[in-house]
């Protein structure tokens, strides 16, 4: 005989309310029933919870427990109604209720602390008040540009006032600034030094998770050009969760730094199996081709990518590059201003469109683009690596050096691409921008003591184009001053 049966359901006065009760429309559920919360979906027809497209490893009691509790939308569920529910009134000990439940704590992972406990009270899923914020956040995250990120930011930022105790206000905003930096939107000292702040608060909250991991070997990599550590943990984070496909997408880009093509491609076909429609995956790997050489192969990415998510600048970006090299001119300068019309408030992408006009003759349109790039600067941060490679293609090679100059000075995280890009190719046989180069990897050994494995380093190079690195810096003959 099968364990005995409650004779009656508890009525709705055993559910107890508590303060910070959800409110109705942090739920969603439609007719599938199917159910969201936080980062989670949970689905009762199949009895499985997904996070970030895979399936946490839960029995089916823990389901059913867990799915009671989000049922009672943040309210304290007692012992008596809980087995009721989860497991059919059959009479069970408390110690076997307090084991399912701390295993689906031990599921939700950096989120279990949702679940509470308060004798007399019983258990309580409780998705903090500011989710709303932060679902909206990571949406305009997606977006990519600088209005959306900056938006974003705020969404985070206001959750993680409403709520200083959870980390995915400070993640989110971290996540922000990162960004924000490393796309040239927004001064990198600043946004970087911002950004380890809200990493900090993140992990001190929650600890290290694969998601802060990684963004965090992505500030190594793009701020602090600390290369091996990065690789180093950018493979721990594919261990320890190998679905996180933002991590592939960063060791692609890594890899393309060091010029080892084939392992990026690698890691971008390893993202694509993960996410086949995640947005920047086609736009880095289109980045690969053109830094290895392979205009065409740059040009189909670019162009599969840009079939699916015609709004993302940056994969427009790299389909006008590639058109561009290969004497589609017509055809990259639409896409130029494509991006620009996509995302108004970046003003690199300016210097992108008048290197071309520049590079293709049409002098005066460039000069002009120049002279509004020079009043937005007044108020405005620019790229200073942009503004050199404009600068060198209307002739003025020593303020080109003088920009690069100032794109150390200022830590742009666009030096990334200082040994691969095919754009600097003629500036590569100018002692002084062998020697500015070499300024940079000597301040990351400095900063970061000679023995970390940098691949930056000044004798690491052997091609003869980078030149003797021993060139002074010849003076300025510029016509006038660039601010």
């Amino acid at each position: 005989m099968g364990l005995p049966v409650l004779k009656s359901m508890p009525s709705p006065t055993d559910i107890v309310p508590f303060e910070g009760q959800l409110g109705v429309n942090t739920w969603t559920e439609n007719g599938f029933g199917q159910v969201s919360f936080g980062p989670f979906s949970l689905d009762s027809d199949s009895m499985r919870v997904a996070r970030d497209g895979s399936f946490l490893k839960l029995r089916p009691q823990a389901f059913l427990a867990l799915k009671t509790l989000i049922k009672h939308n943040g309210l304290y569920v007692p012992y008596e109604r809980l087995i009721h529910e989860a497991w059919g009134g059959n009479l069970v000990s408390r110690h076997t209720v307090a084991t399912t439940i701390g295993a689906v704590r031990i599921a939700l992972g950096e989120y279990g602390s949702w679940i509470s406990y308060r004798p007399k009270l019983g258990y309580r899923l409780r998705v903090p008040g500011c989710d709303d914020l932060i679902r909206a956040g990571w949406h305009l995250w997606n977006r990519r540009t600088c209005e959306s990120l900056e938006k974003a930011l705020d969404h985070f930022e206001r959750a993680a006032e409403e709520d200083g105790t959870d980390f995915r206000g400070f993640e989110g905003a971290a996540n922000c600034y990162v960004m924000l930096g490393s796309y040239g939107m927004r001064p990198p000292r600043e946004m970087y030094r911002r950004f380890l702040e809200a990493h900090s608060r993140a992990v001190a909250l929650c600890g290290w998770t694969p998601e802060l991991r990684s963004v965090h070997a992505y500030g190594l990599y793009m701020f602090e050009r600390r290369f091996a550590e990065a690789e180093t943990e950018f493979q721990r984070v594919k261990r320890e969760k190998p679905n996180l496909v933002t991590t592939y997408v960063r060791l692609a880009l890594l890899y393309t730094t060091l010029g080892r093509f084939d392992d990026a491609l690698h890691a971008a076909a390893q993202g694509h199996r993960v996410d086949p429609l995640f947005a920047s995956l086609s736009a880095t790997e289109a980045l690969t081709h053109f830094c290895r050489g392979d205009c065409e192969a740059a040009i189909a990415t670019a162009r599969r990518g840009l079939d699916l998510f015609p709004y993302l600048y940056l994969g427009r970006v790299y389909y006008a590059q590639a058109l561009e090299h290969t004497g589609r001119v017509k055809e990259a300068l639409r896409e130029y201003r494509l991006a620009r019309v996509i995302a108004p408030d970046i003003p690199w992408l300016a210097t992108l469109e008048a290197r071309c006009l520049a590079l293709s003759g049409r002098r005066e349109e460039a000069e002009e683009i120049m002279e509004e790039l020079i009043e937005t600067r007044l108020t405005e941060y620019i790229d200073a690596y942009f503004m050199a490679m404009l600068l060198d293609a209307l002739g003025h090679r020593d303020d080109a050096i003088v920009e690069f100059e100032r794109a150390i000075e200022e830590n742009s995280a666009t030096f990334y691409l200082v040994d691969v890009d095919p754009r600097l190719a003629s500036l590569r046989t100018d002692p002084r921008f062998s020697r500015l180069r070499n300024k940079l990897c000597a301040r990351t050994l400095s900063k970061h003591g000679a023995s970390r494995k940098s691949s930056l380093k000044p004798e690491a190079r052997e091609d003869p184009a980078w030149g003797p690195t021993t060139a002074r810096h010849a003076p300025s003959t510029c016509h006038r001053s660039v601010p």
